[in-house]
Parts: C-alpha cells; structure tokens; sequence
C-alpha cells in the first residue's frame, strides 16, 4: 500500500466512517444472493470493518481490496458495500521485487521477503510502470539506506560455500584484489567457494564463445542487480550501487571489491540457465584492515594510498593473520605478510608501512587529521570563518559573479562564450541555484542536453583515469567530484587542511571539495561554453532581501523551467562575470502565464519590509 494523504491516510479515514457506519447499521444492510467478484463490507476483528472482494462461495473466501490477503469469513459477517465507501481506489497493489522474478517460487527467498517486508514502510523505486509494477524498496529507518531487494537474494547463497575467518587463524596464499581510499583492503581467500566461482565463470567463458553476447544486454539497469562485465579478457560478476545516467553507472565488482564506473552497453545479463548457479555463490572478496595502524580518522592522502597500493597489489599472494573480527562493520583486523617473511610480526606489511617515511607525520596519510587533531568538519568551519562567511550568507563572501576583482584566467584555457540574447529576446532557462530575486542562475535549456552528455564523459573518464596529484592554482580551471558526479570549476582559495573553495562554472554553486577529489580539465571537456548565467529578476527594485523572502524566492523557482523575456545584458570577457536582468514566465499552467516579478512585487517585498 502507498503512504500518504491520498492514499494510507484516505484509507484510513474511510474505514473509520466504514466501522460508524456498519456497526449502527450492520444489521439493516446483510449483502444478498452473493456473487463471485462481489464488493462487500466485512466485519473483521476488533470491531473494524473493510472493503472485500468475494472469490469463493463455497467456502465464504474473501480477498481485501485494501490489505491484499485473502481469509474465510462467516456469511453473517458479511455486508454490503455502500455507495460512499466504494468512491477510494483499492489500496493493495500487487507488484514485483525486481531482480527476484526468477526465483518466486523458492520457499527460502519468499521467507526472506516476508521476514524483511511485512508490516514496514520503505521508500520505493518505480523501474516499470504497469499493471504489475516492478521495485525495488529500501528500508531508509537506519543510518545508511537499506536496497531489500538485494538483501533477499542473499538467502540464496549456498552456506556451505561461505567463508568465514577465525580470529588467531593463520591464511596463505591470500591475494589482495583491491586497495580502497580509506586504507581498507579486499582480499581473496583459497576456498571451496573460490573453487566454484571458477568453475562457474569457465562455464560461462565457454558458453558466450558460442552465443552473440548482444543478447544479454541490460536493459533496465538498477541498484543491487547482478550483472556480468567483461574485465581484462575474463567475465567477472559485478552488483550496480550507483546510476550515473542513462549511460553511465557505477559497479563493485563481487569477487574482487574493485569499484568501476562503466557504460551500462558493458554490462551483460547472467543467462538463465546459469542464473541460481551464479547467485548462489556468496561475494568472494573479505573486505580487510590492517591492525595496529595509527587510527584512521578519514580517507588518506593519494601518496598513502599509492604507498600501500605498490606494496600489496603487485604481489601475487600473502599470508595472513587474523586478529579481530569487526561484525558491525563487516570488516576484519589482519596482519599482512609476504610468504618469504611469515610469521616474522615485525617484518609484515603492516610493520613496514608503520616505519615507513611516510608514517612519521599523520597529515601525510589522512587528509582529515589537522595539527591537534582537528576534524575535517571542524577544517571546513574555520576555513568558512576565514572566508568570513556572515549572516549565514554565502554570497556576502562571494561575489555575485562568483571571482574576485582583478583575477583572470587565460584566453587559451576557456571554451568558447556562451551566446547571450538581446534585450527584449525570449529564451527557454532553468533556474539551477536561486538566493533571492536579485541574484540566481540560470542555464539555457536547448544546451541541457548537450551538458549532460558532457558530464557522463567526464563521470567515464575520471572514474576510470588513475587518481595523481594536481598542481592547484588559484583562478584556474579543473574538475572536481562533488557527491558522485565530475564538474568544471574553477579554484577560488586553497583552505587549510587540505580543502579547495571552487566554483561550478555550469551550475553556478560555491563547493568546498578535498584536494584529492579535483583533477585537470582536459582540453576535450572544455568545448561546451559553460552554461551558468548569473541573472537578476527584472520588475522589482533591487534591495535587501530578508531571509524568509529568500527561502520563498528560492521554493518557487529554484530547479525549474521558464520562458526569459531579458531586459538588459551586462557583459563581459568572463563567463562568470556575465549578467543578465530578466523576467521570469512560468507557462507550466494550461491557461495561465505567471509573472514571477508580480508574485515577487506582491509578497516578497512586504516580507523584506517587515525585516
């Protein structure tokens, strides 16, 4: 069932007037001659009544329409449905878990569904529209959001090919597959499940050598489904955790714990007759960490991470030692060694890194360690008093064309401008940031298009190309990661600590980002003219804004379309500086144009004045 106003809550009110109604009445109003597919109000427990459909009549069996289960009821229970109650659409939706079609009739995974899904409230996604729709829920109660569907297939893993490490227990022939940016490692551990992971991979190497591989593409990608991907020659299992567009996303791969961003034209289906063989083996990568390491308070530095890359990855195996098992985070404690030095505790990979140059001064291994322990929060706080941000107020510490007087950045670097209109000229915008009505951004539509595809280039490029340290220049161009997509920005201070203050060039926000999540904009990346335009609302008269008039300002057209009548154009060599005075039409109402300067003139303004 759906939760909300029109839905659970329109529900619930009608059963409410549904019991008032029936439990003065019931008496007055019994259902005759019942039919199969009959609507009917059935007094169930604790004096409720509910709507029902009748699909038996030899056994009084009924299906609620609003609660999606069947039960047998006595005849007298059983009563007609009135006129006002039959108005509410039926609340119980039947739909499909996506990535579990396959295995419905298994008694283990639907357990699994039950015990994770009854009687709770998740967020869903919607993949496909239809009489059926097909889902994916996530439970968003804890911490961290929950993909159920992924978590039900897990039932599936054969148990007998499960790996669990022993604390004090002793591993050879480990090999490390992956090094993560926090220092964690993903390693591979000889076992029964290993064995069977071959075994199975050669299967379908053997199988594809036959079959044109254009078959299995994946059509309808979405998070936690398993997939195939073709990695250095050898077919790989690989799970979906982001989707980037409708191009590109971001896969770990199962057995290794390496995270790629690839084009989902790469990834493949699991034929079906390999399907339960495949899901049934569990992930073969441990996820690990080094013991008695300094604590780690962040993600480390490019060197650090480097450092332990070449120490680990281009050995072909270790031996390992075990000495703790972290359940909470799915991680385990271990000590690291080559073969040639096991068990020599101080000559092990964790030793050696611990006496490494490297190690003597934390700053050159954790980004977010600041002399006296400063946190990364606590960094980006002081750097924001530096900037002396003031009232809350980003654009006080900013100005409005988003550089400072007397910087520039050279002719050669910048793509080329973006044209701007006339006074006068009519032009389709979206707004992408909005302050108050004095100052907000705008990007061309027809030209949105052509961003996004430049923007999944970049996700392609940089998630692939290998992570270096970048000479930072202030007033110079780059990309930069921001959450999980690559932007152009240029650098507007170097912050302690590590952080960068820079501006999105086709978005028109002011970031904070970690030096390590900025690399150079290649020359291919700056064809498109950047699309952020710094406007200003033609109409009203320019003033201080008060807070609440800016918040509601900011709800009425921020991440919205409309049609742009420019009053004046202010320009200049950069894009940044560029400034238009516009109005704003909202043409989304079928007979209706809305001026935004009228609402602006008629209420916002009295806000400012009663500030």
């Amino acid at each position: 069932r759906y939760v909300g106003k029109d839905y659970s809550s329109a529900q619930e009110q009608m059963e409410d007037e549904m019991k008032a109604y029936y439990n003065q009445n019931s008496t007055g109003s019994p259902a005759q001659s019942l039919s199969i597919g009959q609507l009917v109000a059935v007094h169930a427990e604790e004096e409720a009544w509910l709507r029902a459909r009748i699909i038996s009549l030899e056994d009084n069996r009924v299906y609620y329409v609003d609660h999606g289960f069947t039960e047998f009821v006595e005849s007298n229970s059983v009563c007609s449905l009135q006129k006002q109650f039959r108005l509410l659409p039926f609340q119980a939706a039947k739909c499909k878990l996506a990535g579990l079609e396959a295995f419905c009739d298994d008694p283990v995974l639907v357990k699994a569904v039950e015990s994770q899904t009854c009687f709770k409230i998740f967020a869903v996604e919607i993949l496909e529209k239809s009489d059926i729709p097909l889902l994916v829920l996530y439970d968003t109660s804890g911490e961290d959001d929950i993909n159920i569907n992924s978590t039900c297939l897990k039932a599936l893993y054969d148990k007998s090919l499960e790996l669990h490490l022993q604390v004090d227990a002793l591993y050879t022939n480990v090999r490390v597959t992956s090094v993560s940016s926090d220092g964690s490692l993903y390693c591979q551990v000889p076992s029964k499940g290993l064995s069977r992971l071959s075994e199975i991979l050669q299967k379908l190497e053997d199988y594809f050598l036959y079959k044109q591989t254009s078959e299995f593409n994946v059509l309808l990608p979405f998070c936690g489904k398993i997939c195939l991907f073709l990695s250095k020659g050898k077919w790989a299992r690989v799970e979906i955790k982001i989707i980037h567009t409708r191009r590109a996303l971001d896969v770990q791969f199962m057995d290794s714990g390496t995270v790629a961003t690839v084009k989902v034209s790469e990834l493949k289906e699991i034929p079906p007759q390999f399907l339960r063989e495949v899901i049934a083996i569990p992930p073969q990568a441990l996820k690990c960490c080094l013991a008695d390491l300094p604590p780690n308070t962040g993600m480390w530095t490019p060197d650090a991470v480097l450092w332990l890359r070449d120490a680990v990855i281009n050995c072909p195996e270790f031996s390992m030692k075990v000495i703790k098992q972290d359940a909470s985070k799915g991680i385990a404690h271990i000590y690291l060694f080559a073969p040639e030095n096991f068990p020599d505790m101080d000559r092990s990979i964790n030793r050696q890194i611990k006496n490494a140059d490297l190690w003597k001064h934390q700053k050159d291994v954790f980004l977010s360690v600041a002399p006296g322990g400063t946190s990364s929060t606590k960094a980006i706080g002081d750097a924001v008093s530096a900037l002396q941000l003031s009232s809350g107020k980003l654009e006080k510490s900013f100005p409005d064309s988003g550089r400072e007087p007397g910087s520039a950045v050279s002719a050669v670097d910048m793509p080329p401008p973006l044209p701007l209109p006339k006074p006068g000229d009519l032009m389709d915008i979206y707004v992408s940031v909005a302050c108050h009505p004095g100052h907000f951004i705008v990007q061309p539509w027809n030209e949105l298009n052509n961003l996004y595809a430049l923007m999944e280039e970049m996700i392609l490029y940089y998630s692939r190309a290998e992570e270096k340290p970048v000479n930072i220049e202030k007033n110079k161009l780059y990309a930069a990661k921001i959450g999980d997509e690559w932007y152009r920005v240029i650098i507007k201070g170097i912050l302690r600590n590590g952080f960068l203050s820079v501006y999105e060039l086709d978005y028109g926000k002011h970031e904070f980002v970690s030096i390590r999540k900025v690399q150079p904009l290649l020359d291919t990346f700056r064809r498109l003219p950047f699309q952020a335009i710094t406007a200003q609302l033609a109409g009203v008269k320019n003033q201080q804004w008060s807070e609440e008039a800016s918040i509601v300002f900011r709800n009425l057209v921020e991440k919205k379309p409309f049609v742009a009548q420019i009053q004046a154009v202010n320009d200049s060599t950069n894009s940044w500086d560029r400034k238009i005075v516009t109005f704003l039409v909202d043409t989304s109402l079928p007979h209706i144009d809305r001026w935004i300067h009228d609402f602006v003139s008629q209420s916002l303004v009295e806000f400012s004045k009663g500030d």
